[in-house]
């Protein structure tokens, strides 16, 4: 697996990290040779909790989907290790799913609950068959607001997304981020 974007933040990445990651991330490879592309973020942090000082993100494209880890250790060998054991179990996981979908006859997934499981860091060993079911809808005016005031609205009524329209008519999303920060998405 060729490595697209290995970047430090806080670090710099040696030649020893770079060849260590490629190493760790190529053994993925048993699992899934279509990963599309692969992404690692390296970070160390100036934290108090040292075992949350180094911290590994990776990303990976796959056909159907997106595998992601995030891994913090005190250590930022250690949290390459976890972090690619982590995508070991959810590429196992994932390709064993797809495999035995597609041996049933099924058409093949889209990506469902299970990637988007695995993009929040989650594991797949939780997501077995999906079925959803909406249990409740909602419908509501967007009015036009800046990103700063839908935060603003979302902290108001104590929910982790706001669903708002910008200035400009588009229809924006603001959430909560893991780190306490927030994040915006927005369509082309």
């Amino acid at each position: 697996m060729q490595i697209y974007q290995l970047s430090g933040r806080n670090v710099e990445v040696t030649e020893a990290m770079r060849e260590y990651v490629q190493e760790k991330l190529s053994r993925l490879d048993r699992y899934n040779d279509q990963i599309t592309d692969a992404r690692v973020t390296l970070t160390v942090r100036d934290v108090r909790n040292n075992e949350r000082r180094n911290r590994v993100e990776v990303q990976l494209n796959v056909p159907h989907g997106i595998i992601r880890a995030e891994e913090h250790h005190a250590d930022m060998y250690a949290a390459i290790d976890k972090a690619s054991d982590v995508l070991e179990r959810q590429l196992r996981k994932f390709k064993t799913r797809y495999m035995k979908q597609r041996q049933e006859g099924r058409p093949e997934p889209l990506p469902g609950p299970a990637e988007a499981a695995v993009a929040n860091g989650g594991d797949m060993d939780d997501v077995t068959e999906f079925h959803p079911e909406i249990v409740r809808q909602k419908r509501f005016e967007l009015r036009p607001m800046s990103a700063e005031d839908a935060v603003v609205q979302m902290e108001a009524l104590g929910h982790d997304f706001y669903v708002f329209q910008d200035m400009q008519g588009q229809t924006g999303v603001v959430y909560r981020r893991k780190d306490g920060h927030y994040g915006l998405i927005g369509a082309n």
